[in-house]
């Protein structure tokens, strides 16, 4: 039996149609049926509530409906034997080049500093520029990543990427370690967070790493908002040390207003957007679910398998 937790009744009723569509013979229950837990195998979660996973007392592995677990990871309600299974790329990464060609195309284009002046009133419009392209880049290799600095690359842009360990990539040249961590700054006209959120990522988007980019670089930032030091972003772009950022999560989500509205709000050189650079698409993410469902029962190791010691 496989407990299906989305925390939202309307996107459980089309998750359920995707399971009945590709895998009739798994029984699927949710919140709404009789359940009876013991007969429980499989979680698929977004979000769970504290102490979810003590009802399951025969739990053989979780599945993340999404491509982050450090929600996950960190649960003491989850035992550390038990495997968790993220989606490896489910029509997520297609979302975040789009969206990345937006921020890029904005800063080529000089959108940003025209919205800015709209509000101001002013008419005024910027010298003629060449035609070079914005050096990008990408912290953070993994599935997403990946797919995201090869489109660049073959789009004709400089692509630099910043993991852990070391990897070849097509037109993209890979850096590892604190100097190749420091070297991809300096060379980089638009940052982009893809870092899963660890122990080892929390804050490292600080001001002593982002005042190593270059004068008049942007960030964008569509990992985990707990890597971003807020005040330190504040005021690179106060300074003008940085031109934009673009910023898709956040440490508290719905970003504040009350009791006194966050910053980011009205700040005339970031752009935000409420967690939406890439969304699990329901049809992608079951089809991944119910193959790695096959290679559990064959006793073959499934995909997107979580190291629990690192965090992803």
């Amino acid at each position: 039996m496989f407990y299906l937790h989305f925390g939202d009744e309307r996107e459980e009723d089309y998750w359920l149609k995707c399971f009945k569509q590709q895998a009739p013979e798994l029984r699927v229950v949710t919140a709404k049926d009789k359940v009876d837990f013991e007969k429980v195998h499989w979680a698929g979660v977004w979000n769970p509530k504290p102490n979810f996973f003590k009802s399951f007392p025969n739990l053989q592995g979780v599945f993340a409906l999404s491509a982050g677990v450090d929600a996950l990871v960190s649960r003491e309600d989850i035992p550390n034997n038990l495997p968790i299974m993220r989606l490896l790329d489910a029509g997520m990464a297609q979302q975040m080049i789009d969206y990345l060609l937006w921020v890029t195309l904005t800063l080529q284009g000089d959108f940003d500093l025209y919205i800015a002046r709209q509000k101001q009133k002013i008419w005024q419009a910027e010298p003629s520029k060449s035609l070079d392209k914005p050096r990008i880049g990408i912290l953070g290799l993994g599935e997403l990543g990946i797919k995201v600095a090869q489109k660049f690359a073959e789009l004709g842009y400089s692509v630099k990427g910043w993991k852990r360990t070391a990897v070849s990539l097509q037109g993209v040249e890979v850096l590892v370690g604190d100097e190749g961590f420091s070297n991809l700054l300096k060379q980089t006209d638009l940052l982009v967070n893809l870092l899963p959120n660890t122990q080892a990522t929390a804050g490292i988007l600080n001001k002593q790493n982002l005042e190593k980019l270059p004068q008049g670089a942007s960030l964008v930032n569509i990992g985990r908002g707990q890597q971003l030091v807020d005040s330190d972003l504040i005021s690179l772009l106060d300074s003008k040390h940085l031109r934009l950022a673009v910023l898709d999560v956040f440490k508290t989500e719905p970003l504040p207003l009350e009791p006194v509205a966050h910053p980011f709000w009205t700040h005339p050189q970031v752009l935000i957007t409420p967690h939406i650079a890439a969304y699990t698409l329901p049809e992608l993410a079951v089809e991944q679910v119910v193959d790695n469902l096959k290679r559990l029962a064959q006793g073959e190791k499934p995909l997107g398998l979580v190291d629990l010691a690192l965090g992803y």
